[in-house]
């Protein structure tokens, strides 16, 4: 069985600042990610920063890397264009990437779906969601449930101003009747993205256990194919059409 060489990267500033996050991942919300996945057969799992010299994707890590986990929220300015413009184009190459919760506002997202992709409604009350599973025969949502209840997450709502996802593997309703594609498959290049909405920063959602099977499950789905590697060569890149 093929190793599947995973990297965490996080922003790593709400726990730095905020008690309350603070308590919920003494470590960071990568380590917590991180913690659960090393765990898992077949995985070799690594974790980066913002303020590590070059946010700790430097081209020696990127190039040891098949599937890229990426936290953004409060920071997504700060990230280097020029590391955002590397991610990119690793994903082209065949590198897989999950954009987590507020990830979707990140320059490498917005790079990879050619459009802008912070417009959605959102609320944050501390309120019941509950993310249907819609493909039970996805690989990502492998062994689970008819659906996946979060006592407690942040609401986003539609529209979210994203291309149709090539697959739809979850949806949201939250206790204010909001609904939300939540769970939304890309394939970009040679690569594949899987944007996964869960994952407020105050809620211990990277602590439930369904959650973190559906990131392992997508780190599996997003690895390049069995016998494949990611190529390194030029490719084209793509801007961002609103820019």
């Amino acid at each position: 069985m093929k190793t599947i060489k995973v990297t965490v990267w996080n922003e790593y500033r709400h726990e730095k600042t905020n008690p309350q996050v603070a308590a919920i991942y003494p470590e960071g919300i990568h380590h917590a990610i991180a913690g659960y996945l090393q765990n898992v057969d077949a995985l070799k799992v690594v974790t980066a920063t913002l303020d590590e010299p070059d946010h700790g994707l430097s081209d020696d890590v990127l190039n040891q890397t098949d599937v890229l986990i990426w936290w953004g929220h409060m920071a997504h300015g700060d990230v280097r264009d020029d590391i955002a413009d590397k991610v990119r184009d690793r994903v082209l190459q065949g590198m897989g990437l999950i954009v987590l919760h507020s990830g979707h506002g990140s320059k490498v997202f917005e790079r990879l779906l050619g459009t802008r992709t912070g417009a959605l409604k959102w609320r944050d009350d501390g309120e019941r969601e509950r993310l249907w599973v819609i493909e039970h025969g996805h690989p990502i949502a492998d062994g689970l449930d008819e659906y996946i209840e979060i006592p407690k997450e942040e609401m986003y709502g539609e529209r979210f101003e994203i291309p149709a996802p090539d697959e739809l593997v979850f949806i949201s309703w939250f206790e204010g009747g909001e609904v939300f594609r939540s769970g939304c498959c890309y394939r970009r290049g040679k690569g594949k993205l899987f944007y996964f909405r869960p994952g407020h920063e105050t809620f211990p959602v990277y602590h439930h256990p369904q959650i973190l099977q559906v990131i392992k499950n997508a780190v599996k789905w997003a690895a390049p194919a069995q016998g494949a590697s990611v190529s390194y060569g030029r490719v084209n890149p793509i801007e961002p059409i609103n820019s």
